[in-house]
């Protein structure tokens, strides 16, 4: 990697870095069918978390822009065109309400903002500021995307599509909008991190996520993969999930991770 400590500005306007990066946006980023690709930036002075958010949104077929800090952000905010910005308060330069603020003197794009702050207070401000929407750290990456894809619809002047909102595998049927899993018409009493847990793996069912994965996106990317956390999840998801119902949807891949499906059929 070329010049590492080089500040984010003079990366952004290197013609070279640039090219890259827009070589990469569009191989991860645009449609097989041609479709309107959906441009979202990351203002985040976390490197960790921003490349990680901007690798799994590439992933989810956005084309993605980060900024390092509060000037570039607001500089790729007001001269760029992005059809979403992901926001984090705490920022070197001019912080995230600032840079709201100067934002929607000249634009109305949608912004979630990030933060680590918990009191009611702060989220307050940042709604008021012009935030669309608010989400505190460590948050699922799973619940993010969903609250993008809200935004977007939600600005194109269109309801959320029933799929992106209701989930749904056999006899189970997971409702992002009201936080709710039912099975079998009887509710689910899950925690706010066994929800978590669940909407990834119903997002990816038939998929099979490693522990790490799972981590990484339900917990944060600082987690401490030396614990049994994730075990101990699972097993009291599918104590709910599954046991009182038997027939089972959480399974166990050995010596891979787990993997919702049904296989019933």
């Amino acid at each position: 990697m070329a010049c590492p400590k080089a500040c984010a500005h003079c990366r952004n306007r290197c013609p070279t870095r640039r090219k890259e990066a827009d070589d990469s946006s569009d191989r991860l980023g645009a449609p097989a069918d041609g479709g309107t690709v959906m441009k979202l930036l990351i203002v985040e002075d976390e490197a960790k978390l921003a490349d990680y958010l901007r690798k799994g949104l590439a992933e989810e077929g956005y084309v993605v822009e980060v900024a390092g800090n509060g000037i570039d952000g607001l500089h790729m905010a007001t001269e760029g065109s992005h059809d979403l910005i992901v926001l984090d308060t705490m920022l070197p330069g001019i912080d995230g309400l600032g840079l709201l603020a100067a934002l929607r003197q000249s634009k109305q794009t949608p912004v979630i903002m990030l933060t680590a702050r918990h009191r009611v207070e702060d989220r307050v401000r940042g709604l008021k500021a012009g935030a669309d929407d608010y989400l505190v750290k460590p948050f699922a990456f799973s619940e993010l995307v969903a609250r993008i894809e809200v935004l977007l619809r939600r600005a194109a002047g269109a309801a959320p599509a029933p799929d992106a909102l209701l989930l749904s595998l056999g006899d189970l049927q997971v409702d992002l909008a009201r936080r709710r899993a039912v099975r079998a018409g009887q509710r689910l009493e899950l925690s706010a991190k066994e929800f978590q847990l669940l909407t990834l793996l119903i997002r990816r069912k038939g998929e099979v996520l490693s522990r790490t994965e799972i981590a990484e996106q339900v917990w944060d990317v600082n987690f401490d993969h030396g614990t049994n956390v994730i075990d101990v999840a699972i097993r009291r998801l599918r104590g709910k999930l599954d046991l009182p119902f038997g027939h089972t949807l959480l399974h166990t891949v050995r010596g891979m991770g787990y993997v919702l499906e049904d296989r019933s059929s």
